[in-house]
């Protein structure tokens, strides 16, 4: 059965279009890769030290929680410390991913991949189909600026760390063009499920 990875740039509406094929292949698992982040980085004490030793203890709140707008600060504001930040966690979250493909295959099952940087990491190739999530980067910043409340600059930093519109779509198997309402983006999961469902039985 098949690994779908499900890729896109920030703001593109991967995540959405994620649960809205989920929802359209219930049988298939789901791993999504941005909360095993948080996962290894609320729960795993190993992750937390290394954190704490790489960006220092005021990473995390009085409460224990990550202090999110200041990593942001950070790794969106110095490439050395993103790579870092990507060298502590990005081994994990591929190792839980990949087994989990494996134990799908072995099993019959289908897996779903909310991947945010699947090009980025090169891990592509563990999977049997890629769709690429996609808009204009114009369309990015504007949902960036108006849901995230992010200033410009950071959402132009972010948008930079990202491989490129152009290279994703040329390597991607499906594109979902996501620029229109939520109901074309539930008209395209049910298009793309029914295509995979034809494909895989």
């Amino acid at each position: 059965m098949p690994v779908i990875a499900i890729t896109g740039g920030v703001a593109s509406g991967k995540s959405c279009f994620t649960r809205l094929l989920s929802r359209r292949l219930p049988a298939a698992k789901l791993f999504d890769a941005d909360a095993a982040a948080r996962e290894l980085v609320d729960n795993d004490p190993e992750t937390r030290r290394n954190l704490v030793t790489r960006f220092g203890p005021e990473i995390f709140g009085s409460d224990g929680r990550m202090n999110r707008d200041r990593m942001r600060e950070a790794v969106f504001g110095d490439e050395r410390c993103r790579k870092d930040l990507e060298a502590l966690l990005h081994p994990s979250i591929r190792n839980q991913w990949i087994a989990l493909a494996q134990a799908a295959r072995r099993e019959g099952q289908w897996l779903l991949v909310d991947i945010p940087l699947l090009y980025e990491t090169g891990a592509q190739g563990e999977c049997d189909e890629v769709a690429l999530v996609a808009c204009s980067v114009g369309t990015q910043r504007a949902r960036m600026l108006l849901h995230r409340g992010l200033t410009a600059e950071t959402a132009e930093r972010i948008i930079g760390t990202q491989a490129g519109l152009a290279f994703k779509v040329a390597q991607a198997d499906f594109v979902i063009w996501n620029e229109a309402p939520l109901a074309r983006l539930e008209e395209q999961a049910k298009l793309f499920a029914g295509t995979l469902e034809e494909r895989y039985g």
